[in-house]
This record gives structure tokens, C-alpha cells and sequence, in this order.
């Protein structure tokens, strides 16, 4: 199980204070890594910092806003200088936007890119200049079946997880000779807290959804915690600009 331990490596997990991004944060302090927990909400990310100590983790907040490269700059600054080395990434933060596509506004479509796919490009760059020197990292973006399976008033959401997937090839084949792998997790329609929401005010929709997946349920975030620690772990040495679709077989259908 040597090659699965993430003693003494720093990630950074954006977005990382609720929903998959805590989850994965989670399983990466438990299995020994120090954890850099990135978002606009100081008092989210301090309360995520706090639950991960009390669980014998070693997690510390950076703030970061994924739209302003200053703020990406000077995040990633901060983590160096107070770990020396960042080992892994994970681009989580995201948004979604439900609307028809003949509905969605110029500022629907901003926000969405500028999150997803925007965000996740520039912290994988400045993140990227670290591991490029160090000679080494691994960078794990969270894309979605949305990627390649298409549903109603997703059409920005689908566009821009394409498009991360697709940034993930691009990463690992320019970043490969450095000894960095960038790789995808794409998670199913899983139950966080927007989603729970959602779906207690549109049943239609989630009985429509459960019939299009084989397992039969929707995701949980903990769902994700395994392929996310195995990616981050030598375990993957050998796997780069791969999207991995853990969806309940939503997608072969």
C-alpha cells in the first residue's frame, strides 16, 4: 500500500470548504497530506480548516477567488511559503447554471466559464510553475458526466466541463516531460447541498435522472474520495490526461 501514501505532500483543493471538494480534502488529510483549503469564504474555509484538525488532520485556509489572478498569485505564494513545495492540486471550485440555452445571458455565460473553466486553467498555470520546477505534481481537475453526456438547461455547465476535460489533455501532454500527470475526475449527479435543494423542488427531474443510471442512486460525495486520493498518489504514476467518469454508468448508456 506504499505507493497510495500521501504523508508529508501539501495540496490544494479549491472550493474546498463543502460538497465534493470538503469530501476529498477529507480523505486527503486522513491519509496523511497537509491540506490547503482555497476559497472566497473566509469563515467556510476557516469552519472546513477546524474540521479537519479536530479529525488530527493538518489543513490551514488561503484565501482564494478563482476569477481574479492576482488573488490565484498570490494564494498560491502564500502556500509555498508556508510549505515550501505544493505536490497536488484539485481545480473543484465550480457553478452551475440551470437555464435553456436560448435563455442564457452574456453574465450567465461569464460566470459559469470564468469559474469552471477559466479558474481551473490559471491556478493549473500558476500551480504549474511550481511543479515545473520542483520536477514534479499532480494536478486533478473536477470536470462531470456533463462532459460528455448532455441534459436539459445545462448547455454553459456542459460546455465549460468539456472544455476542462479537454484542458486536462492539454496539461499532461505539454507537462508530461516535467513528471507531471493532470488528470479528471468526472463525478455523476451526485447529492450535495444545491443539488438536495434542487431536486426537493423538481422530483420530476430526479426521478428522470435515476432512471439513467445503472447503480440505481445518485452519487455521494464520498464517492470520489478514493480515485481522488489515488490520483494524487504514486499509485497513478503511469496515468495522465485521463477523465475519469465515476457515475454510476450514467454515461454507457
Amino acid at each position: 500500500m506504499e505507493p497510495f501514501d500521501l504523508s508529508g505532500r501539501t495540496g490544494i483543493v479549491t472550493g474546498g470548504s463543502i460538497g465534493i471538494g470538503f469530501a476529498i480534502a477529507r480523505s486527503f488529510a486522513r491519509a496523511g497530506m497537509k491540506v490547503v483549503i482555497g476559497n472566497r469564504s473566509r469563515d467556510a474555509g476557516e469552519k472546513a480548516v477546524e474540521a479537519l484538525r479536530k479529525e488530527g488532520g493538518e489543513a490551514i485556509f488561503v484565501p482564494l477567488d478563482v476569477m481574479s489572478l492576482d488573488a490565484i498569485d498570490a494564494h498560491v505564494s502564500a502556500v509555498v511559503k508556508a510549505y515550501g513545495r505544493i505536490d497536488v492540486l484539485v481545480n473543484n471550485a465550480g457553478m452551475i447554471v440551470r437555464r435553456r440555452a436560448e435563455e442564457v445571458s452574456e453574465a450567465d455565460w461569464d460566470s459559469v466559464i470564468d469559474v469552471n473553466l477559466k479558474g481551473a486553467f490559471f491556478c493549473s498555470q500558476r500551480v504549474g510553475r511550481e511543479m515545473i520546477a520542483a520536477r514534479r505534481g499532480s494536478i486533478i481537475n473536477i470536470s462531470s458526466l456533463r462532459s460528455a453526456k448532455m441534459a436539459q438547461e445545462r448547455s454553459v455547465y456542459a460546455i465549460s466541463k468539456a472544455g476542462v476535460s479537454n484542458m486536462t489533455r492539454a496539461l499532461a501532454y505539454e507537462w508530461g516531460k516535467y513528471n507531471i500527470r493532470v488528470n479528471a475526475i468526472a463525478p455523476g449527479t451526485t447529492i450535495t447541498d444545491i443539488n438536495r435543494r434542487h431536486f426537493e423542488s423538481h422530483p420530476d427531474q430526479l426521478e428522470d435522472i435515476l432512471r439513467t443510471i445503472p447503480r440505481g442512486r445518485l452519487g455521494d460525495v464520498q464517492d470520489y474520495c478514493a480515485i481522488a486520493a489515488y490520483l494524487a498518489s504514486d499509485a497513478s504514476d503511469f496515468m495522465t490526461g485521463q477523465t475519469l467518469y465515476v457515475d454510476g454508468g450514467t454515461t454507457i448508456c
